[in-house]
């Protein structure tokens, strides 16, 4: 059995600590070493297989004119902002030379002539946008080969240009691009440490230990360490993309200290009852470890779920956040156990989570606490218990006014709007942020966001000409830039600029009335074929294809769910009501999004410079993450519940006890997890700070709300129907891992319960 395991596993790290200790500082050294040595770089690929994007792109690699690499812009504009290049010679000499420099860049293939054709008087200046109508702001357009042959080492090298350029010309040079998107270093950094102060502060006054406090902290950095350089291995591989380090951090630090927070309050459980700490530690692990196992394994698989929406992207990262949950569970069940036993008996004087347990046992505070403080040591303790009991004995009002709240904070999922924030939403602070602005005040604001259309001629001489009238004629595009032409493939590619910018639901509109209109009208019934692409169209696809695939995840995460939990609490009714409640929160943690990100609301509280479409994988990958991590809380609880019912017999006893004993656990966990989410919050990147909000939403209103009013008022409506199982099926499934456990009190044989 699974608790057996666990029980040797833990009871065999706490006797031999240093052991395990020094085993995980090696896993750390090799891991980190390997990183070194083989790791990549994360870099994004936002595409996906069949999709009309991804065949333009396969039909520019064919041509090879030029369009198929990376990108980057140098937006310049003269400081004397009276001046303007059409009439400075010292800016268009500087305009030279700047692109003389950028030229001499490695993998640099060519940029484009704004200074040239000053000189020549070019009237494409202004067609090709490279230099704005009223002459203040020019555009350098660097190419770059594709995303393969480079690396972050050619975005430091343009930006250390930059850097230099700009004490030495009397310019203002910002940059932007696709180089930057691919190869710009998250900013997690300084969230993640944000956050490991924070849980360090709520640990603290959780147990009033200071010893306490720092082993699930010790614990959540040697995983985290394991896990990040693990995936800096797997980006040497293949192309993991940017977010995931930012969301591995973010996770992995929620979940591993959630998860040794529930074994370390069990373990001073035992402490309490006077065990022995070894002993203590390999029962805590044998106990409240098998949950954690559970929970763990749901988020994993609930995770790699997202192999269903086919975006490859979407997978590897994916699996790289997997990763790091993976080896925050082994983490709490052997390295955590190991310093519980090098912590000792030092665990049992930490003195509040023990006169907290054994006042809400009693309902009596402890003489030490009635000394500190006469009311509110007792109010802490029995507080949960008075609670639990009250919403018990009025299920139908809290049950009708939770459910009511949850689905009034879910309706502005109704106008939810995948898409991609654009450079225009990073913070002013930002050169690429400020390259967009020069651009879209001289140029508009749809040249930030340019489609590439590929065409194969396949020997209609006129299909060219026609395709160029017909979408310069669409009322949503501003301007077409000159056809390139391979003379060996006779494939085509023209730049289109839209009229609106990248975030925009218009420039949708345009690339789906593009594929469906103008392009069928220019090419006819021949043979002749056109695609769209670019980064605008690349993104729109990845959304729709993940809004189309979305109803299918979630009915197998549904499923899937629904199944584990019937497998490990013999019910049919309780993973019913799981599910349901699950969807509940996350739903409004969707609302809640919507409402901040898209209409703006409490934005300013989160940095948030302008309102942007949700990202669209987002919604996606939250479900994944949020719907695994209710799995801990649910589990954590139904087991504790589970267990009083085995013992006592008694349904509502059993709601009552066991949801006010683990109910300073949860939201304590919950606290710790909302704080590190929070952190992220606050971070630059506005796909960052959605996933930071997201996630500390749903997990706020599942710990609260859904956990301390929904559960024990519908489990208490349901009465004994909660334990439902037919014979039949009961036959039928295997036991599961999860349930009462003799090792979890000798003392305390369990009462048969109730037929």
């Amino acid at each position: 059995m699974l608790s057996k395991a666990l029980l040797r596993l833990g009871t065999g790290a706490a006797r031999r600590p240093w052991r395990v200790i020094a085993a995980w500082l090696v896993a750390a050294t090799l891991a980190v070493l390997a990183a070194v040595a083989f790791g990549g770089r994360n870099a994004d690929s936002m595409t996906a297989p069949g999709l009309d994007s991804r065949r333009a792109t396969q039909l520019i690699e064919r041509a090879g004119t030029g369009q198929e690499g990376m990108t980057a812009q140098v937006v310049v504009t003269p400081l004397d902002g009276a001046a303007t290049f059409f009439d400075d010679d010292g800016a268009r000499t500087a305009l030279a030379r700047l692109q003389t420099e950028v030229r001499r860049l490695p993998h640099v293939l060519g940029t484009s002539d704004p200074a040239g054709a000053l000189d020549t008087g070019g009237d494409t200046t202004v067609r090709e946008g490279l230099v704005s109508a009223d002459g203040r702001i020019a555009v350098v357009r660097v190419q770059y080969p594709d995303q393969d042959r480079l690396s972050a080492e050619d975005l430091d090298a343009l930006v250390d240009l930059g850097g230099r350029l700009r004490a030495e010309l009397p310019l203002r040079v910002e940059m932007g691009g696709s180089l930057f998107y691919a190869f710009s270093d998250p900013d997690g950094g300084a969230s993640e440490l944000i956050g490991l102060l924070a849980a360090a502060a709520i640990l603290f006054l959780s147990f009033g230990s200071l010893v306490a406090a720092a082993l699930p902290i010790g614990m959540a950095v040697f995983g985290l360490t394991v896990g990040v350089a693990t995936m800096t291995v797997l980006a040497g591989v293949t192309d993991v993309p940017t977010f995931a380090p930012v969301l591995g951090s973010m996770v992995g630090l929620g979940v591993g200290i959630d998860y040794a927070l529930f074994v370390l309050a069990r373990h001073r459980e035992y402490l309490a009852r006077g065990l022995d700490p070894r002993e203590a530690a390999g029962r805590a692990v044998a106990t409240a470890g098998r949950p954690v196992v559970f929970a763990g394994g749901t988020v994993v698989v609930s995770i790699l779920g997202l192999a269903v929406a086919d975006v490859p992207f979407m997978t590897v990262g994916g699996l790289a956040v997997s990763i790091v949950v993976l080896i925050m569970v082994v983490a709490s069940v052997t390295l955590l156990p190991a310093f519980l036993g090098v912590a000792g008996a030092r665990l049992a004087r930490a003195g509040r989570l023990d006169r907290l347990d054994r006042a809400l046992r009693t309902g009596r505070p402890g003489r030490r606490a009635r000394r500190r403080d006469p009311v509110a040591g007792a109010a802490r303790a029995a507080g949960w218990h008075r609670w639990i009991g009250h919403v018990c004995r009025h299920p139908v009002p809290y049950a009708l006014g939770a459910a009511g709240l949850l689905l009034t904070a879910t309706l502005p999922v109704l106008g939810l709007r995948v898409g991609l924030p654009d450079d225009g939403s990073l913070p002013p602070s930002r050169t690429e942020r400020r390259a967009y602005d020069l651009v879209a005040e001289g140029f508009g604001p749809g040249v930030n966001g340019p489609l590439v259309i590929a065409a194969d001629p396949a020997g209609d001489p006129g299909v060219l000409d026609r395709l160029v009238a017909t979408v310069a004629a669409d009322p949503g595009i501003a301007s077409v830039a000159p056809t390139r032409v391979d003379r060996a493939t006779g494939i085509a590619t023209l730049v289109v600029f839209p009229t609106t910018g990248p975030q925009d639901r218009a420039t949708a509109d345009t690339v789906a009335r593009l594929r469906t209109d103008v392009l069928p009208a220019a090419i006819g019934q021949g043979p002749a074929r056109a695609h769209v692409g670019g980064a605008a169209a690349s993104l729109s696809d990845v959304g729709r294809r993940t809004s189309e695939r979305l109803p299918a995840f979630v009915a197998a995460v549904l499923a899937m769910s629904f199944l584990l939990l019937m497998l490990v609490f013999r019910s049919v009714l309780v993973p019913l009501k799981a599910v349901l409640l699950n969807l509940l929160s996350i739903g409004a943690a969707y609302g809640i999004m919507v409402a901040v990100f898209q209409w703006g609301w409490g934005g300013a509280l989160v940095g948030l410079e302008a309102t942007v479409p949700i990202v669209s994988f987002i919604p996606m990958f939250l479900f994944a993450i949020l719907f695994g991590l209710s799995m801990d809380y649910e589990v954590f609880l139904l087991s504790r519940v589970r267990e009083e019912y085995l013992r006592t017999g008694d349904n509502g006893t059993a709601i009552v006890e066991g949801v006010s004993r683990t109910a300073r656990i949860i939201t304590s966990a919950a606290l710790v997890m909302v704080a590190v989410f929070l952190s992220f919050a606050v971070a630059d990147d506005p796909s960052t700070k959605m996933f930071g909000l997201g996630l500390a939403t749903a997990i706020l209103i599942d710990a609260t709300v859904v956990r301390m009013v929904l559960v024990p008022a519908t489990m208490t409506l349901l009465g004994r129907t909660n334990w439902w199982l037919p014979t039949w099926l009961d036959r039928m499934l295997p036991r599961g891992p999860v349930g009462t456990d003799r090792t979890e009190d000798e003392h305390r044989p369990p009462v048969t319960p109730h037929p």
